[in-house]
């Protein structure tokens, strides 16, 4: 996918203002990227992936762009910190990586406790029904409520969805924190 096309389908779902992000499982930082397009000067997101080859790529581009992302080596599925970060963020972004999780629902969980209480979180995810050796924990949408409010978000709303090049279908949805700090 190019950026262009990230920032296409995430446009809808994270709101055009300086804020603090995170892209969890980010790689080599397409949505990284396209975060800082659709987000407000000022804003800063901190890039987190346990792929340190994938990221120093990224930390080159935005050395060029003078773009405010942070890159951080580390699985986003267990405890990491985000230098710098004084605060709670005001949002999130996981696209194609949760799937990979196997307790999704634990994971999640314990990211909201990151986010400001409304903070955003933005999910990018295949809609298949069934597990693969590259998705082998599926969160079809039929799914997704229950795993959103599971973790302490809101329901879920999909602002966008895109045919995948794999088959079937990407979605994107947007929940909001609740409650909590």
């Amino acid at each position: 996918m190019q950026t262009s096309e990230a920032v296409e389908l995430i446009r809808s779902a994270v709101a055009r203002r300086a804020g603090m992000w995170a892209d969890l499982g980010a790689g080599d930082g397409t949505f990284t990227r396209a975060l800082t397009d659709v987000l407000a000067r000022g804003s800063r997101v901190y890039a987190v992936d346990r792929d340190a080859r994938a990221l120093a790529t990224l930390k080159r581009w935005a050395a060029e762009k003078d773009a405010d992302v942070i890159t951080v080596v580390a699985d986003f599925t267990t405890p990491f910190e985000l230098p710098g970060l004084d605060g709670a963020l005001d949002g999130m972004l996981i696209a194609n990586a949760l799937h990979y999780v196997r307790d999704a629902g634990a994971v999640l969980a314990r990211l909201a406790t990151r986010l400001r209480r409304g903070g955003r979180l933005v999910l990018i995810e295949y809609d298949r029904r069934g597990a693969n050796r590259w998705v082998p924990y599926p969160i079809p949408l039929a799914h997704l409520p229950e795993l959103a409010a599971s973790a302490g978000f809101s329901t879920p709303v999909i602002t966008a969805t895109t045919p995948s090049a794999f088959g079937g279908d990407l979605y994107v949805a947007a929940a909001d924190r609740l409650g909590g700090a």
